[in-house]
């Protein structure tokens, strides 16, 4: 007698959401009523896992896609570091060490995590705007709301596990200013690669971070 599989077991972009949402699920409840020193440590694990997964999802996998993630990667760690080291951007911050190696001040880990926001951003925007690739502008408008916003949803759980901290423990609306307006160039750029902006598992990557931040933004 053979048991008929699940649909979702057998499709890998339901796999894909399940462990999406089983790495998110556990560190939350972790987090946030276990042991954050054994959890948050986990951080960098996560941010890969969750990069691959959006690369498998991506169809096709050009030269332009790569421009964009080198772009995105690159932009997002330029900017921070001259936001760290000046402050001329996003305000008085530091990293801690939950990502790892630094380079002039900041994790090398965060230029990825620059991409995964902002890319997933855009595939929503696109999405909510009936994948308009002619329509630019208010595409890299509505993506730069959308990586803000969830900015905002992070930020006080980010200082609170360590990720960074602001001076006096104030995030200053500045922070989201940048965001928003560094979004918005990086969205632009995305644009004119004309980068299909397809990803099925984007949208659910920003809904499931974004819950699992606002999880411990309310237990923390």
């Amino acid at each position: 007698m053979s048991i008929r599989k699940p649909y979702w077991m057998k499709s890998p972009f339901h796999w894909a959401i399940f462990l999406a949402v089983l790495v998110h699920f556990s560190g939350a409840i972790g987090i946030a009523f276990f042991s954050p020193a054994f959890f948050v440590p986990f951080t960098p694990v996560n941010l890969f896992l969750m990069l691959l997964l959006l690369i498998l999802h991506e169809q096709p996998i050009n030269f332009r896609f790569v421009q964009a993630f080198f772009m995105a990667v690159v932009v997002g760690m330029i900017t921070e570091m001259i936001g760290v080291n000046t402050g001329l951007l996003f305000g008085d911050y530091s990293y801690g060490e939950v990502f790892g190696r630094k380079l002039f001040g900041v994790p090398v880990l965060i230029g990825i995590n620059w991409f995964c926001v902002v890319y997933s951003s855009n595939v929503v925007a696109r999405k909510l705007n009936g994948n308009a690739m002619k329509d630019k502008l208010s595409v890299a408008l509505l993506a730069a709301a959308i990586a803000t916003a969830f900015d905002w949803i992070m930020e006080p759980v980010a200082m609170k596990l360590g990720f960074w901290n602001w001076r006096d423990g104030t995030i200053p609306f500045f922070n989201y200013a940048s965001w928003f307006v560094i979004s918005f160039a990086v969205s632009i750029v995305f644009g004119y690669l004309k980068i299909q902006a397809s990803n099925k598992l984007a949208p659910y990557f920003l809904v499931i971070q974004a819950l699992f931040f606002l999880f411990l933004r309310f237990t923390l």
